[in-house]
């Protein structure tokens, strides 16, 4: 059986690559905290499974000791130039999007289709994670699809990764660790205070206020944390599921759904989000460093109200 190994045997392969480029990049002045940063992730996408609690806390303060004091640095990439780039997207037109349409369209064909797919009475891939080994699979698929295309090497998609990678450093990994700080959270019992709250703050028995209050506090929590994983683990645990699911009887599977995009849309308000709205304004030199949030917010805002009520509606039918 594929089990979800995989995917983190591929993750600490790439980060290991990472590490090993960066430590013999000379143009990078800090090429040896940056090297050290990528290659300790590698090692515990490839041993964590297997070490104490204590070493993994441990590796984990290194790396924001190697973020904070020592720092990413970025160095020299094996690019083409601005004249072969031009003849390139003329030569290749819309079909460089066919790489990463072909990433959804997989990972579909593993969720709906593969899941079925058994080894005598055992199932190919591991029931519980289909979708995430299925994305796996999908990136390999395009990577392999952009090398035909482009005529280019799988190294070069690891070397121009590697590029975007270290422009965005410490912000990569950021999504990880907030969704590991809302499981914290939820553990710690902050998802039942907030639903104390809301009991008292809101008539609990109006369907719709309760909608409201789970919608707008995704958002609102997403925008505290800057991810919408951190908040997902709190408000649902405090909200959704005793008082959606459990009073009035709401459809958990669209639910849920639903009120993650509800995160989304705060995610698009958060400077906190630094990976999706501060580093994109650093990539494109915005002189406006959060000129991302205010071109997004209206959309975002939008959203929100349009996922309050296809929560309620579909939900709730």
């Amino acid at each position: 059986m594929i089990g979800l190994s995989f995917v983190y045997w591929l993750m600490g392969l790439y980060f290991a690559a990472l590490a090993w480029r960066g430590a013999r990049d000379a143009a990078n002045p800090r090429r040896w905290t940056t090297a050290a940063f990528w290659g300790l992730i590698a090692a515990l996408m490839f041993l964590a499974e297997h070490l104490p609690n204590q070493v993994v806390g441990a590796c984990v303060v290194a790396l924001a000791l190697l973020a904070g004091f020592g720092g990413l640095g970025r160095g020299r990439y094996a690019e083409t130039s601005g004249e072969e780039k031009t003849g390139e997207a003329q030569r290749l037109g819309n079909r460089l999007f066919w790489p990463a349409l072909l990433i959804p369209a997989v990972t579909l064909v593993f969720a709906l289709g593969l899941k079925y797919v058994r080894i005598g009475a055992t199932p190919l891939l591991e029931t519980a994670n289909v979708t995430l080994i299925g994305l796996a699979f999908a990136c390999i698929v395009a990577l392999v699809a952009a090398c035909r295309l482009t005529r280019q090497t799988p190294w070069s998609g690891v070397e121009q990764s590697r590029r975007l990678v270290d422009a965005i450093g410490w912000a990569a990994l950021l999504p990880l660790l907030l969704a590991t700080l809302g499981s914290v959270f939820e553990a710690g019992g902050v998802g039942q205070a907030v639903a104390g709250v809301v009991r008292m703050a809101i008539p609990v028995d109006n369907a719709f206020a309760v909608v409201v209050a789970y919608a707008v506090g995704m958002a609102l929590f997403a925008v505290i944390m800057g991810n919408a994983f951190a908040a997902f683990p709190v408000m649902t645990g405090g909200i959704a599921l005793p008082l959606l699911v459990g009073h009035h009887h709401a459809d958990a599977a669209p639910l849920a759904a639903i009120g993650m995009l509800s995160g989304y849309c705060g995610t698009l308000f958060s400077p906190m989000a630094a990976n999706f709205n501060l580093v994109p304004a650093a990539l494109l030199e915005l002189k406006d460093p959060y000129g991302v949030i205010r071109a997004q917010w209206p959309t975002g805002a939008l959203l929100l109200v349009c996922n309050v009520l296809l929560m309620y509606w579909i939900a709730l039918r």
